[in-house]
Order: structure tokens, then C-alpha cells, then sequence
């Protein structure tokens, strides 16, 4: 299936869920805020969340600094 991610065409195995797109992308899910499809998703819901084909995933990485 594809996704957009960040304005990136990707391509993904069915029946990936969000956090596992995620691991795939090397993201530490405790510094990531994801958006799919407009909505933000709550990070307790990253398991459970399959994305579909043509879904739209921001993602917001923070990153800690002085």
C-alpha cells in the first residue's frame, strides 16, 4: 500500500500500524506527534492504529536542546 508521509510518497506491507511504521523509520515513538489523515493521534493508540492505503501521516519529531 502507499501512504504519503511528510509529503513523501511511501511504501508499506498491509496491516501496518502506526508504530510500526514508526520502528521502520527509526523514530523513537516518545518524541514523535503523528497526525493521520488531519487527526492527531494519541501515542497510546499507536499499536492499535493500521494505516490504510492513501492515508496521510505528518509526523512532529521533538528535539531537545539549550
Amino acid at each position: 500500500m502507499q501512504i504519503i508521509c511528510n509529503g513523501q510518497r511511501r511504501e508499506l506491507e498491509e496491516d501496518t500500524s502506526l508504530a510500526m511504521m514508526l520502528g521502520i523509520l527509526n523514530l523513537d515513538p516518545n518524541t514523535v506527534v503523528a497526525e493521520v489523515n488531519k487527526k492527531i493521534i494519541e501515542r497510546d493508540q499507536y499499536e492499535d492504529l493500521r494505516l490504510r492505503d492513501g492515508d496521510r501521516v505528518e509526523l512532529i519529531r521533538f528535539v531537545g536542546g539549550g
